[in-house]
């Protein structure tokens, strides 16, 4: 007769169980493909209601106005002023085709060299596409007569310069490796940013309009890295590196010290750039450079967790890899 214990030793547990995901720290609750698809989404909807307050309705027509007043000579928007001319200038090598077929090849180039060409194929489709987008909105949405002071029913919503800045920066995110992606957050937006100030300094657009072309960009951004995320699967995920709510907390706090630098850098380093805007126009100037940074920032936060690096390229065959995060599949008693 055995005295010993009666729990068996050496084999699995009949009552073992699966711990569950929200308890797992390497494990996003939601996976990365739903919470882009949704992002996605929302960004959509936000682009339709911008569209839908500025564009077709007095108060947001009459914001426009006050943000950036028609000038009192020539009936243009254009702001007077020394920056007028640097703006142009800005605008005018923007908006070279061989300048932007650079930055494509450019996006291609980084992307093949970090084994991430599918992903820059992307980032150069995102592009095409709100260039495509921005000018069909702008052709086929109606601006009516409201009778607001001083406003036009000429449609410049969204701004496509502005939505190529953007779609332009996001694709690089895609290319990048995770670790750099937090570092290109300022640089990004900060180019995002002048693109934006001078289309307005130079009268091309309005606030709404810049606003629209960086929600357009944002949505086509997240709905394509959303596809990338569902095609890649669980080898294109990473540790998380802590809890979700420690994630959004540091999150919050770099997306502040962001937009305080480049408020600064937009007051600062800006040579007279107080000086010679009025109230409104500088209002515009500060709230669009603050509102692309917090684009940048959610762009870089919802991407974060994923890598987009294409799998079997080196080392054993991709149907025979182990799967980076395979310990977050294990069960335990």
């Amino acid at each position: 007769m055995s005295h010993g214990s009666s729990y068996p030793v050496g084999r699995p547990s009949s009552t073992t169980r699966t711990l569950p995901h929200a308890l797992t720290h390497d494990r996003p609750a939601v996976p990365p493909a739903l919470r882009l698809l949704a992002a996605g989404v929302c960004c959509l909807l936000a682009l339709g209601l911008v569209g839908v307050v500025f564009v077709w309705t007095q108060p947001g027509q009459w914001i426009d106005g006050l943000l950036l007043p028609r000038a009192e000579r020539g009936g243009g928007y254009a702001q007077p002023g020394g920056l007028f001319g640097p703006a142009t200038v800005v605008l005018r090598y923007f908006g070279q085709p061989a300048l932007l077929a650079v930055l494509l090849t450019a996006v291609l180039v980084v992307g093949l060299h970090g084994r991430r060409l599918l992903p820059g194929v992307v980032g150069v489709g995102t592009v095409l596409a709100a260039v495509l987008a921005a000018g069909a909105a702008k052709s086929a949405l109606p601006r009516p007569e409201l009778a607001v002071a001083d406003s036009t029913t000429h449609n410049s919503f969204p701004s496509g310069h502005v939505a190529v800045a953007t779609a332009l920066a996001l694709a690089f995110l895609l290319v990048a490796p995770g670790a750099a992606r937090r570092w290109l957050v300022v640089p990004a937006a900060a180019g995002v940013s002048v693109i934006g100030a001078a289309t307005m300094i130079a009268g091309w657009h309005r606030f709404s309009d810049v606003l629209g072309g960086v929600l357009l960009s944002l949505a086509l951004f997240c709905l394509a890295a959303a596809a990338l995320a569902a095609r890649s699967g669980g080898d294109a995920l990473r540790p998380s590196g802590g809890p979700t709510s420690g994630r959004v907390r540091r999150a919050l706090v770099e997306g502040a010290v962001g937009v305080a630098v480049l408020v600064w850098a937009v007051r600062v380093l800006v040579p007279g750039l107080a000086a010679e805007l009025r109230s409104g126009p500088l209002l515009a100037v500060l709230m669009a450079a603050a509102l692309t940074m917090l684009a940048v920032g959610v762009a870089v936060f919802l991407i974060r967790p994923v890598e987009f690096v294409q799998p079997g390229r080196t080392g054993a065959p991709a149907g025979r890899q182990r799967p980076r995060n395979i310990d977050r599949y294990e069960t335990y008693s």
